[in-house]
């Protein structure tokens, strides 16, 4: 992958469904020449276009990353939560919490509630810590390509 590559993965961060034609200029091709890059990326694998959603827009007002520590395997209490509609991804980590965990509830009430009755029982959930942001939020999915 070279500096052009990187300056066409900035682009599609910020607007995903932008043209060629306003693509190519911006990162110094003409408009061909930017779709047979995009075209290549994905072709290897390296690029994978998805859409994705910003629970906030879809009735979410209460949002939290869930730090978990596990007694035993943390993939089977990722995958017993992942089940849940109220989890929106979980990651499987080696650093002080052996899972993380994002949910979106309606309300505070409703994460809170999530939290205490579904994820603390759990088999195997040995610790919760709740790190909430409430109200409006994006999400802004900006990976540094360089």
């Amino acid at each position: 992958m070279d500096e052009i590559d990187r300056a066409i993965l900035r682009e599609l961060q910020t607007d995903g469904r932008i043209a060629y034609a306003d693509l190519g200029p911006k990162v110094g091709l003409s408009a061909s020449a930017a779709r047979q890059r995009l075209q290549r990326l994905l072709d290897s694998k390296a690029v994978q276009v998805v859409g994705v959603t910003d629970p906030m827009a879809m009735g979410g007002q209460a949002m939290a990353l869930l730090g978990i520590g596990v007694d035993g395997d943390p993939r089977a209490v990722a995958d017993a939560l992942a089940r849940r509609d109220e989890v929106v991804y979980s990651v499987l980590t080696s650093g002080g919490f052996d899972l993380f965990v994002e949910v979106v509830a309606p309300g505070p009430r409703d994460l809170l509630d999530f939290v205490n009755d579904v994820v603390r029982n759990v088999e195997g959930v040995q610790e919760v810590r709740s790190f909430p942001y409430f109200g409006i939020h994006t999400h802004r999915f900006l990976w540094d390509v360089g």
